[in-house]
């Protein structure tokens, strides 16, 4: 073999390893039973039904603006909420059922943490929204407030 025919072939070899490892990377990723969705795919996930609709945020933060149907169950005290413990995801696990769980925060930081909760939990289809509901709201897509719910309250 002439030196440029050996540099290739290294260079073939480097590629091969590489790419191995992305796919053994990306292969742990969707075993561990916690997956990454765009604000896209989640919406297509609520159209569709039979997802469970999980908000980690603190109750200000639902109250904020939320997505129509999700269940508020905080994951920790950010942002200087003074929740009790027994209040948060950890103690509350046996809430969330077991079906397909979309979990969602402000910005998909603690959706993950979340997520790999649930995953460890048991739970076997956990689907964390990318960017969160800032994402979310960014696409354009609807949000519910607790104003939007007490307008509708008054007019029932």
């Amino acid at each position: 073999m002439n030196k440029g025919n050996l540099m290739h072939f290294g260079a073939l070899i480097f590629l091969l390893l590489v790419a191995l490892l992305i796919f053994s990377e990306q292969r742990k990723e969707n075993t561990s039973g916690l997956e990454n969705v765009s604000v896209q795919e989640a919406k297509e996930m609520i159209e569709k039904g039979d997802v469970f609709v999980l908000d980690v945020r603190t109750p200000d933060e639902f109250n904020s603006s939320h997505i129509k149907g999700a269940t508020l169950i905080p994951v920790s005290n950010a942002f200087g909420s003074n929740l009790s413990s027994d209040r948060l995801l950890k103690a509350r696990i046996d809430e969330v059922p077991q079906k397909k769980i979309l979990v969602y925060c402000r910005t998909g930081r603690r959706s993950d943490t979340a997520g790999i909760m649930l995953v460890n939990a048991g739970y076997s289809q956990v689907y964390n929204m990318v960017g969160g509901i800032n994402a979310w709201i960014d696409a354009g897509y609807p949000v519910v407030s607790s104003e939007d719910k007490e307008a509708e309250d008054s007019h029932n």
